[in-house]
């Protein structure tokens, strides 16, 4: 008969974890619960022990080729013996399974089939459930393999949490900078109190109203797809967070359009000039980019913060699973001493084999069953006592809002003025802070004492298992062995002595690979600290680039504009500035939530991975001294570790671009709404520039003095046929020598411009020949020593530098031609005035018409003006007055613009052909 007291051990180990697991699993759950635990227990085979529960499929439990879902098998889907683990123990025995298949694989082939990259794999790992948690003290009764998806899934809860703080927090401070700007108003008369507090509750329940369509909208999304509440799928999770960024995006854009209609109603209401209304235009966007500097801050600081906890986190939760790890395995100790010993006495013949194998099949199964008992109360205590910290912990909470909430209200109720609202934003600002700060320490407080309490139960359940395991080897060397072997109990007390000497040494040894294992894990945890601060920079980086290339593009667009004021430009300026910092903001926490989800996707992989290192790494260090035998699979498996860490590594980067074409996705949606804003804005502007330049003609228009000097020269009797006939024969004349000298100095400039713009065209090109036949001098050293992809990158920067180059000097070049062809304008319309001026002055004299018209005095004009003030004053006269009233006090406004011969003054050359109507009539006065 052969002595094979080490596979009796594993046999009773798998046995008792069969039969812990079952009573663990005895509890009433839904369908999705026993998925995931069946899932849990045997990782290697959890994706066909998932598609047999869904296919209501039974499938013999020994059966090696076990169909998948596309129908095939799988050969390495074979059942391992695997250590017994307590019932709440997250499972990490798959590693051990893991790392033997590998083992077994290399030894027939080094192409093992135990890979842990599958396409299929990853579909329904997606579609994975997982226990939804709250808190993170939940996160310690887990009984599944997806401990890091549910503190993912936490970072992403917190993530949320923050953004619809800091985005209320906006809301709230907007009502009360609008607030102060009203009572401004107020205290200067300028509104009633009754219109005071009716815009002011409009755009109160405005807000809310938004507010209100933004809950609902998340709360479909949450709905949406929860067949089962307790439970989520990353595939849920990933299209409820992209669901909740484009509804975030849909109420900023909702909120920015609002704070416009507010500002507008406002100034609207106060009746304030156009001047007054920019400037508290320019100060609200001010002080709301002020706001959104400080969210902007606060935000980045925070989502540091919440990935430090992260990291904290999953060491507290390291620190649990190794302690309930150490049970099993130092009681496995503790049994394979009482084995050896009672191995020596088989060869003493002390012991039949027989007698051996009774001895250790009662033991342990009294000691299981004791362990199993043991774990159970040790798990219910640990749930009840999580529940119990977490009814505090709410009730802490409630006590922390009501008291912020009043001392939010006691800073909101005072009142300040313009000049104090910076003072106010820091404040309010600072005292959320505090508030948000109080309770971040009150909840990380509480995760540390929940997880020593945890830790404690533990340690007492370790406590009662040593206690338990001391007393039934006592009874077995006192009791049992006296009787079954006839040594005498001195004898057997030796035989108890060697067997708690022996027990140090053993112990020690095992702690050597815990403390490997709790290093190798600090150091993976280190490494992903850097991934993340890498993933900050890079997130600053495109934060930085977005900026600087929407800021060039706005300024592009005021260049090109050209005509607006310098405090419209300032205020466009600042209105982006405020969007974009919005917009931005948003997108920076998108990232950092994309980059958790990233990281969801990638956890199982990783885990498998790294378990598989620790494996190599504890097996390579307990064992120095190989045979050819060992050293070759030592190899077989590093390689295999090397070849998975680049599939993985490959997969990583697929799926960082996956989510990061997604999030260039969003950026362009957002950026869409950021330039269908801006043109809003700048069209705004220029309709109020139009209004203030169509104000400024209409003030100078003289139009009804020109209508009462035409009808007066028709009824004077001093006009006749030819002399009204000559004059206007003349202002025609002198208004076509004009329009000529005009067309030929518009002539001129272009083709000077034309000159200097081919002069330019043949500079750059020869600086460009210069520039090619550099780089063709040194394109073989660029070959040599630069990548495809690099001399791509050169090759692009190139083009895009000309094409920039280019556009510069056709936009300079277009300026100097507006900027000439609007002195030429000026300048027409100078001489186009003056001559006007002269022909209304002479058609007053004519008439003997008072006029006064405002102009440069000229050596032409004085005769004009001369005769002018003696034919007023002999009109004036009383006999005059007698004679006509309806010419008294007829004066002209300066600045006159000509509307008795606007037809002309467009087509000159149709006036000398054919008269205007108020030419035809001073006729008709002439020949009468």
């Amino acid at each position: 008969q052969k002595d094979d007291s080490r596979r009796l051990l594993e046999s009773f180990n798998s046995d008792e974890k069969e039969h812990t697991l079952t009573k663990s699993k005895a509890e009433p759950y839904t369908s999705k619960e026993e998925m995931v635990l069946e899932e849990s227990e045997s990782p290697l085979n959890s994706n066909v022990t998932a598609f047999a529960l869904k296919a209501k499929v039974i499938y013999p439990i020994n059966q090696k080729f076990r169909p998948l879902a596309d129908g095939s098998s799988n050969p390495s889907l074979h059942e391992n013996p695997k250590q017994a683990v307590l019932p709440n123990q997250v499972m990490e025995t798959s590693t051990s399974g893991s790392l033997g298949s590998l083992s077994q694989g290399d030894k027939e082939d080094c192409s093992s089939s135990t890979t842990i990259h599958s396409t299929t794999s990853d579909d329904r790992f997606q579609a994975r459930a997982f226990l939804k948690v709250a808190s993170f003290p939940e996160v310690l009764m887990c009984e599944s393999f997806d401990v890091k998806l549910c503190l993912c899934s936490l970072i992403l809860k917190d993530l949320m949490l923050l953004d619809t703080e800091l985005r209320k927090e906006k809301h709230v401070m907007f009502m009360q900078v609008l607030k102060v700007y009203l009572t401004d108003f107020y205290h200067k008369k300028k509104i009633t109190d009754d219109l005071f507090k009716k815009i002011l509750l409009i755009q109160e329940n405005d807000f809310e109203e938004l507010q209100k369509q933004l809950d609902s909208r998340l709360q479909n999304t949450e709905m949406s797809g929860a067949h089962n509440s307790e439970y989520q799928t990353l595939e849920d999770l990933e299209r409820k967070e992209r669901e909740y960024s484009e509804h975030v995006i849909d109420n900023m854009e909702a909120f920015w359009k609002q704070t416009d209609k507010a500002q507008q109603a406002f100034l609207d209401q106060s009746k304030c000039s156009s001047a007054k209304a920019t400037k508290i235009m320019m100060d609200l966007t001010k002080k709301m980019i002020a706001v959104e500097s400080l969210l902007s801050e606060s935000q980045d600081l925070q989502a540091m913060d919440i990935q430090e906890r992260l990291f904290n986190w999953e060491l507290m939760v390291k620190m649990i699973d190794l302690l309930k790890a150490y049970i099993p395995e130092e009681c496995k100790c503790r049994l394979n001493i009482v084995s050896n010993i009672l191995d020596h006495l088989t060869v003493k013949n002390n012991l039949s084999v027989r007698q051996k194998e009774e001895l250790l099949t009662d033991l342990h199964k009294a000691f299981w069953e004791q362990l199993a008992h043991f774990s159970n109360e040790c798990i219910q205590q640990s749930k009840d006592l999580i529940l119990k910290r977490l009814e505090c912990r709410a009730k802490k909470r409630e006590e922390f809002k009501h008291r912020q909430k009043a001392e939010q209200g006691s800073l909101l109720s005072k009142t300040f003025h313009i000049e104090d609202v910076h003072d106010f934003l820091k404040a309010y600002h600072e005292l959320l802070e505090k508030h948000r700060r109080a309770q971040w320490e009150l909840e990380e407080e509480d995760d540390c004492e929940s997880t020593e309490a945890v830790a404690d139960l533990y340690k007492e359940l370790y406590s009662k298992a040593c206690h338990a395991l001391a007393e039934l080897v006592t009874k077995l060397f006192l009791r049992t062995l006296p009787v079954v072997t006839g040594l005498s109990v001195s004898e057997c007390e030796l035989l108890k002595e060697e067997w708690q000497e022996n027990l140090v040494p053993q112990l020690e040894k095992w702690e050597t690979p815990r403390q490997r294992r709790w290093k190798l894990f600090q150091e993976q945890l280190l490494q992903e600290k850097k991934l993340w601060m890498k993933e900050y920079a890079l997130s600053a980086v495109m934060q930085k680039h977005l900026s600087e290339k929407q800021e060039k593009i706005i300024q592009g667009v005021i260049s090109r504009l050209g005509c607006l004021s310098d405090e419209s430009v300032n205020y466009i300026l600042q209105k982006h500035r405020l969007l974009l910092c919005s917009v931005l903001t948003r997108l920076t926490l998108r990232r950092v939530g994309m980059a958790a989800l990233a990281r969801m996707r990638m956890s199982r992989k990783k885990s498998l991975l790294q378990e598989l290192r620790e494996q190599h790494t504890l097996q390579k260090g307990s064992s120095p001294c190989q045979d050819e035998d060992q050293w070759q699979l030592q190899k077989a498996v590093e390689s295999h570790i090397l070849e998975e860490e680049e599939k993985l590594e490959e997969e990583t980067q697929q799926t960082h671009l996956e989510f990061h074409q997604q999030l260039v996705t969003e950026i362009q949606e957002a950026l869409q709404f950021l330039q269908q804003h801006m043109e809003q804005v700048i069209g705004r502007t220029l309709l109020q520039h139009a209004r203030r330049e169509a104000g400024k003609k209409s003030s100078d228009d003289g139009q009804d003095f020109k209508e009462r000097l035409v009808e007066a020269a028709v009824e004077s009797v001093y006009g006749t046929s030819n002399n009204i006939n000559r004059l206007v024969q003349n202002y025609y004349q002198q208004i076509g020598k004009i329009t000529e000298g005009y067309e030929g100095k518009k002539l001129q400039q272009l083709k000077s411009l034309q000159a200097e713009r081919g002069e330019r065209n043949r500079l750059r090109k020869k600086q460009e020949n210069e520039l090619a036949l550099k780089e063709k001098q040194t394109k073989g050293l660029l070959n040599i020593s630069s990548t495809v992809h690099q001399r791509m990158v050169l090759q692009q920067k190139k083009v895009l530098a000309q094409f920039e180059l280019q556009q510069q000097i056709r936009l300079e070049s277009l300026k100097q031609k507006l900027l000439g062809l609007h002195h030429l304008e000026t300048e027409l319309e100078n001489q186009l005035k003056e001559a006007e001026q002269d022909f209304v002055s002479d058609l007053a004299t004519l008439a003997r018409v008072p006029v006064a018209v405002k102009k440069q005095p000229s050596k032409r004009s004085k005769p004009t003006a001369e005769k002018t003030n003696s034919k007023r004053k002999s009109f004036q006269s009383p006999e005059s007055e007698d004679k006509d009233n309806s010419h008294e006090n007829i004066q002209e406004p300066p600045g006159l613009t000509s509307g008795l011969c606007r037809e002309r003054l467009q087509s000159p050359h149709e006036g000398e052909t054919e008269p205007s109507k108020n030419s035809k009539m001073l006729k008709k006065r002439g020949n009468r």
